[in-house]
């Protein structure tokens, strides 16, 4: 991501930062989105079927990662990048659209895919972003890392933790689409050595997606976020979760099952976790950072 300035807070500023503990604040600002109404009941989960499937988990096994559609996400991209877009223009951060039901309902109708790989007691973990990455202002994804790094395979290879990101806009090279280093054409992957990166240019692989996409990726794989160009026409708006197998000991605490329904409270607290872990990578201005700082408090 590139650096820049980071203004200082005004008085309007600091007013709507108060105004960002109100459940109903979020409410009256975002009323096309919802708060524990969405995925009470009988939540709808996709069925990706057998031979999808296999072809899925031939993919983590060789390449580290695979990419997926389902339609349903198209409606809940809309709603979300709508949003951000309003988030932009009043200066908070997206990654409060996880306040929302529609951000965690994207993840959740991946239920069956997810438990394939981690078990069916698989955790969501309290690990998650949204990028609003803008051409117009120079702006790129996150640097090239691994989510958790070799720790997240377990001895025969297979993923111990995944990483799922949803682009909720069209993402593309010239607006800093997603790429990948696959695992098998990453001399480091999964070694002591993973820290020490050697890439063959050729190996990369650009991720275009459109809404309605999703990728899953395990940790230990080399990805970053690209560098925008200023001739793109549109931001690239994405959002990502992350689950771990629920049988060992947590990569981060809390856990918090497989499809938590959880508070506003608690969502409150876990957006506010998420710009305090992450500040190294997306610094956020002063009055938000206290903002999360009080509300962990």
């Amino acid at each position: 991501m590139t650096d820049t300035a980071i203004p200082p807070a005004d008085g309007a500023t600091l007013k709507l930062a108060g105004d960002m503990t109100r459940e109903a604040f979020w409410r009256e600002t975002f009323p096309e989105l919802t708060i524990r109404e969405r995925l009470k009941g009988t939540f709808k989960i996709q069925s990706l079927g057998n031979e999808p499937a296999v072809l899925a988990a031939e993919k983590m096994k060789l390449e580290g990662y695979f990419q997926e559609r389902d339609e349903e996400l198209v409606d809940l991209a809309g709603r979300l990048s709508r949003a951000i877009e309003r988030c932009v223009a009043l200066n908070i951060p997206p990654v409060f659209m996880f306040l929302f039901d529609e951000a965690w309902a994207a993840f959740y109708r991946q239920h069956q895919l997810i438990a394939m790989f981690l078990g069916a007691d698989y955790q969501v973990m309290p690990d998650f972003w949204v990028w609003h990455v803008d051409p117009k202002a120079g702006q790129a994804g996150w640097r090239p890392h691994r989510d958790k790094g070799r720790r997240a395979l377990a001895a025969d290879g297979s993923p111990l933790s995944l990483t799922m990101w949803v682009p909720l806009s069209d993402a593309s090279p010239l607006n800093g689409c997603m790429y990948i280093l696959p695992a098998n054409r990453d001399p480091v992957y999964g070694t002591a050595e993973e820290g020490a990166l050697q890439v063959d240019y050729q190996s990369i692989r650009a991720l275009p997606g459109r809404p309605g996409d999703f990728f899953i990726w395990n940790q230990a794989v080399l990805h970053w976020g690209a560098q925008s160009s200023p001739f793109a026409e549109k931001p690239r708006m994405s959002m990502a979760l992350e689950f771990q197998r629920g049988d060992i000991a947590p990569f981060n605490t809390p856990l918090l099952g497989a499809m938590p329904l959880l508070s506003f409270e608690n969502r409150l607290r876990l957006v506010a976790k998420q710009i305090l872990q992450y500040a190294h990578m997306y610094p956020l201005p002063p009055d938000m950072q206290a903002l999360a700082e009080r509300v962990l408090t």
